[in-house]
């Protein structure tokens, strides 16, 4: 009798999630025939004398699997340097000669910052803002606030030492200088204050 003829139930018993006394009594006869094939069933490990050690033997006989040799090349390797001391002395004196022209422009400090005060008498003006080489002639970047009611507007700023060139901007649309500061031509119609810190 195979597996293919017996219950499904009976072979549930042979797998151990059924007992004989949880077979329906038409399948109990045919559930003690399996379970009795089952104990004549020799359950002693088998041994193939020699498999494992002629196994092993053919592994350690084949060759290693050749790395890529992109691998290869991201394998630590020693490397050894030799020093004549003839050699020392020009690495030496260029290794000076580089700290030397290199060392005095990280002594050489940034520009100071100043507090500058801006200014413009403007009583008919609803806003008024500043735009210069400071904040790349943004006319909306650095709005004055009015200071009272007789119409003087003021910001200050703190800008790093140099010549910078600025004007206000009335209202969003009138460019006009500082009256109070030395100008110059732009280019293009208009003249610019000057500031020199």
């Amino acid at each position: 009798m195979s597996d293919h003829d017996f219950h499904p139930l009976v072979m549930q018993l042979l797998d151990g999630d059924l007992t004989i006394a949880d077979l329906p009594a038409e399948l109990r006869a045919q559930g003690e025939e399996a379970l009795r094939l089952l104990a004549a069933v020799d359950r002693r490990p088998v041994e193939v004398p020699g498999v494992v050690q002629r196994v092993m033997r053919a592994l350690e006989s084949r060759p290693a699997p050749r790395r890529p040799r992109w691998k290869r090349a991201l394998e630590p390797r020693e490397i050894r340097l030799r020093i004549r001391p003839w050699l020392l002395a020009p690495a030496l004196a260029i290794a000076a000669a580089l700290i030397v022209w290199i060392w005095p422009a990280r002594l050489t400090a940034p520009p100071p910052l100043v507090t500058v005060r801006f200014v413009l008498v403007a009583p008919d003006a609803k806003a008024v803002s500043l735009a210069g080489t400071f904040n790349q002639w943004d006319a909306r970047a650095t709005p004055l606030v009015r200071a009272g009611a007789n119409g003087v507007w003021t910001v200050s700023l703190t800008l790093p030492a140099g010549q910078h060139q600025y004007a206000f901007v009335v209202d969003g649309q009138r460019w006009v200088p500082d009256p109070g500061a030395p100008a110059v031509d732009d280019g293009f119609g208009r003249r610019n204050s000057v500031l020199t810190l």
